[in-house]
């Protein structure tokens, strides 16, 4: 694989497109909304893929019949040097990638609900990603929480975006807090005068926004995730925009968030956690 220069991504932006799963990560790299890393077969005419977002989550599509770059791959995976994080979340496309995955890594790749004792040996987990369509007429008709005398929700400002804590925050998706408000929206929850959820753009590309949402872990369980996910999903309606929603099928919180906020599920992918440390 090779480290395909910045000054090239421009190669890849009309063939991101032509990927029908959750691809929005990638684009907000491909098109330099955010710094990530992209590995290719070949530096002046690209064809198999490797996309890396900063937050971990990777993109591999195009030619999967290319032995050359599938064994590199494969020497990327099982290199624990190789990357940036402890965990690379992947998807593929076509699916036709799922069998060369199979045949690559062998007794290294692992389904999760066959997995009872994880070893040196199990490098990639197979999960599940769930894509949802949103359905605006439900969202309208649905029973909505109302605010108590002790929260506010407002716009997320630079030093909210600086304060916030977790592991889905607006930090690991954006540059900086400038790029944030320049390019991105999000609303934060204030249960007395601290902050206890938001919600925010993690990428928008064309008429999408795709929403990422975190909630102080003390406060979890008080229903701050829907309201400020509810604030952010009303702006995106006010501003003709489509809320995009995805998850782990196995995150039963985002996935029963989703249910309620209108979206239906409607796309069930392979989900693929490559252990690098």
């Amino acid at each position: 694989m090779l480290l395909l220069p910045a000054e090239k991504y421009n190669l890849l932006i009309e063939k991101i497109k032509e990927v029908t799963v959750n691809n929005l990560f990638a684009r907000s790299v491909i098109e330099k909304h955010v710094t990530g890393m992209i590995y290719v077969d070949n530096i002046n005419n690209p064809r198999s893929v490797y996309v890396i977002h900063p937050y971990g989550l990777t993109l591999l599509y195009g030619d999967h019949t290319n032995k050359d770059f599938i064994e590199k791959f494969r020497d990327y995976v099982l290199d624990p040097l190789a990357g940036n994080h402890e965990y690379e979340w992947m998807q593929a496309f076509p699916k036709e990638w799922g069998s060369v995955l199979d045949n690559t890594f062998g007794d290294s790749i692992c389904k999760i609900n066959e997995i009872s004792d994880i070893n040196t040996s199990t490098r990639i987990e197979v999960h599940t990603r769930v894509n949802f369509d949103f359905r605006k007429s439900q969202y309208l008709k649905a029973e909505k929480k109302a605010l108590s005398d002790l929260d506010i929700i407002k716009e997320t400002d630079a030093p909210i975006f600086e304060q916030m804590h977790g592991s889905v925050i607006p930090l690991k998706f954006w540059d900086s807090a400038g790029d944030f408000l320049k390019n991105g929206k999000g609303f934060t929850l204030m249960h007395n005068g601290e902050i206890a959820s938001t919600a925010y753009s993690a990428y928008v590309h064309d008429n999408l926004l795709e929403i990422g949402i975190e909630t102080v872990e003390k406060y979890r369980g008080y229903g701050f995730a829907e309201l400020t996910c509810r604030r952010l999903i009303d702006y995106c309606i006010e501003c003709q925009l489509i809320p995009v929603w995805s998850c782990r099928y196995e995150n039963t919180a985002s996935y029963n968030l989703a249910r309620k906020l209108g979206f239906e599920p409607t796309l069930f992918l392979p989900f693929f956690k490559i252990r690098k440390k």
